[in-house]
């Protein structure tokens, strides 16, 4: 059997359980007396706007604008569609979600919102406090990103310099709002997911500060100025939980990683394959994670406890990378890698990590593949695992394999997808 062929096939099973235009029609709303208007921001917002034009009566109003990252579009006939910067926003996303926020603050009570959320929103939909430049909301992201901080923290930062993020859309509107999200942080909290934008928050200016703190990032002077004034309480906070607008606000998740992995468990199911899906919620190290999953193979091979080969060992969430090297990175990468320096060529121990969006991390790659001879081919190459790991150069070591998982955009996002097969 061809088993890398058979990784790659779970990859896409999963990633065919968050496909927006298999799950959004039965979410929507009836059409209002008045205008329907779509908005929308994350890295699977074009194919989400494109569910919803497909669903839509065509006899009903309907208009839009949803931004998505850079070679993320596609054809729309009653939502414009705009591409952004991701991970690091730029003037465009700042321009769309601008006309987002007049267009919604323009909506009456007989009209509806239909909001499309899914992962990648925080920096596609950036609209920067008037006191904060671009230029600076640029820079504490980027410092932000390599922090090593996990994304919830990240978004708690940028709900704080945000005039859209933290529920802030929804109080500028007066219509009802349904929110359609799909899920990318662990725990699914809708709050978190693009930095909650018709979401109550609970976190604070404080909360904020103490995260950059926390991780050691040297934020522009503005960015403190703004937050240690809000956390004196010279700035408004952002709506909290049970703050009345959020009575005509309906916030829906409706897929989920957690959804993917049992797609990839039935997928294995179907091949006599036992499924054991850990959690969807693994965060920490990428490298230090994969450390731990090599431990529990150790066993397996050893004593064929907790489970009994042939078994796949199915993981979601979302990892991180403290980034100290130059190298060409990402989260999925630097798990494999980990892993194949701990497998050190077991026999019969496979292996896929990809992210479930296309994208892993800033590369072209979605993830890769490890198989039981993979470090013993680099070795041949003369490329050693260890030292790419130190570099952080993950991408670069399954380059050389040719063992990268390349798909191209997914148009949807549920954050990252793991398999350790075990025979």
């Amino acid at each position: 059997m061809d088993y890398r062929t058979l990784l790659i096939d779970s990859f896409q099973a999963a990633v065919a359980a968050a496909d927006p235009l298999k799950i959004i029609a039965a979410h929507l709303p009836p059409p209002p007396r008045g205008r329907t208007l779509v908005v929308g921001a994350g890295k699977a917002a074009a194919s989400m706007a494109r569910a919803v034009d497909l669903a839509w009566p065509q006899d009903a109003t309907l208009e839009g604008i949803v931004v998505t990252r850079y070679a993320h579009a596609i054809p729309t006939e009653r939502i414009t569609v705009v591409e952004a910067s991701h991970p690091v926003p730029d003037d465009e996303g700042e321009k769309a979600a601008a006309d987002i926020l007049a267009r919604v603050a323009a909506l009456g009570p007989d009209d509806r919102l239909i909001a499309l959320v899914s992962g990648g929103g925080s920096s596609l939909l950036s609209l920067p406090v008037d006191s904060v430049p671009m230029a600076d909301l640029k820079s504490v992201t980027k410092s932000l990103l390599k922090s090593g901080a996990p994304i919830t923290d990240m978004n708690i930062v940028r709900k704080h310099l945000s005039r859209i993020q933290g529920g802030r859309l929804a109080a500028a509107c007066r219509a009802p709002v349904t929110t359609l999200i799909i899920s990318d942080v662990t725990g699914d909290d809708p709050s978190a997911i693009a930095s909650g934008p018709t979401c109550p928050d609970a976190s604070t200016y404080a909360d904020a500060i103490a995260i950059l703190q926390r991780y050691g990032v040297e934020a522009p002077d503005s960015v403190l100025a703004h937050l240690e004034r809000g956390a004196s309480g010279q700035i408004d906070e952002t709506p909290k939980p049970g703050d009345p607008l959020f009575e005509r606000v309906d916030n829906r998740v409706i897929a989920t990683a957690r959804q993917s992995l049992q797609a990839g468990a039935e997928f294995f199911a179907s091949q006599n394959i036992t499924p054991v899906i850990l959690g969807d919620t693994v965060t920490g190290e990428a490298s230090e994670v994969a450390k731990v999953y090599a431990a529990v193979v150790r066993e397996i091979r050893a004593y064929q406890q907790p489970f009994k080969p042939p078994v796949a060992l199915i993981s979601g969430g979302e990892c991180t990378v403290t980034v100290r090297g130059n190298g060409r990175g990402g989260r999925c990468a630097e798990f494999l890698a980990s892993l194949a320096a701990e497998m050190d060529g077991m026999p019969d121990v496979y292996a896929i990590a990809a992210d479930t969006d296309g994208i892993d991390g800033t590369e072209d790659n979605a993830g890769a593949v490890m198989l039981p001879d993979s470090k013993a081919r680099a070795e041949q190459l003369g490329i050693s695992a260890h030292k790419m790991l130190a570099n952080n150069d993950g991408y670069s070591y399954f380059s050389a394999l040719g063992d990268l998982v390349i798909t191209g955009p997914t148009l949807t996002n549920v954050n990252d997808y793991r398999v350790i097969l075990v025979l």
